[in-house]
């Protein structure tokens, strides 16, 4: 069996894997989350969470060969991380993620899907340093499709999002090449266009690309079906 280590998305924290971990436990797994510098109970200031500090706690909370699920903006950090030691990889998986090219930033990533369905739920803070999601529009834009339980439990907890790493242009190269990758789609998506994660992924082999029918919160609208992908892609079927 895998280990799997999840890293979540834009003002997310390890909470949103509560339904999926034990569902990958219950097909034999060990999986577990972190808290990236700045989200959940890290208390990182947020000027000056980089794009490398992200990467470097992935790397920090490996001890040896490991599946890195990166959902949303955690493409970026969790391709920047096997860049830095591929060796602790076992396997990148994009859930409905940014899937990132070498020299690309994800604000310009983002611009280049054919529509912006998240910028109408976003804030931005006063002193330019990070964004938020209103909350009166998370629910649309993230979890339309989940329980009722799980959105009041996520929007009790959506936090702030440093802007910097996500400015940054990302440096990937030979190492980051040299890793085996997987892509989950999510053709519901609110927030990442499923349009869009079609185009990052065009050149993929078809086998290593697979699709929900769901939100952007698989985690929560469907975390069965989802540890049934990853256990698919985790065995190599």
């Amino acid at each position: 069996m895998s280990d799997f280590l999840l890293i979540h998305g834009s003002c997310h924290g390890a909470w949103c894997w509560r339904d999926l971990i034990p569902a990958l436990g219950a097909r034999g797994h060990s999986a577990r989350a972190i808290d990236l510098p700045s989200h959940g109970s890290d208390a990182t200031p947020l000027d000056e969470v980089t794009l490398d500090l992200y990467a470097n706690a992935i790397l920090d909370a490996m001890a040896g060969p490991t599946i890195v699920v990166g959902h949303s903006m955690a493409g970026f950090p969790i391709s920047r991380a096997a860049e830095l030691d591929p060796s602790r990889f076992e396997r990148l998986v994009y859930l409905c993620a940014y899937a990132p090219r070498d020299g690309a930033n994800l604000a310009e990533m983002r611009r280049e899907a054919p529509y912006q369905p998240l910028m109408k739920a976003v804030i931005k803070s006063a002193d330019g340093i990070s964004f938020g999601i209103n909350p009166e529009m998370a629910q649309d834009v993230f979890y339309h499709d989940c329980p009722p339980e799980s959105v009041a439990y996520a929007l009790t907890r959506l936090g702030p999002q440093a802007i910097k790493p996500q400015e940054t242009a990302i440096r990937l190269g030979d190492n980051f090449a040299s890793v085996p990758k997987s892509y989950i789609r999510c053709d519901q998506d609110r927030t990442i266009p499923p349009e869009y994660q079609r185009t990052m992924t065009e050149a993929w082999p078809e086998a290593d690309v697979y699709a929900m029918d769901c939100s952007h919160s698989p985690f929560f609208a469907d975390p069965v079906r989802l540890a049934g992908l990853l256990s698919k892609i985790a065995e190599g079927d």
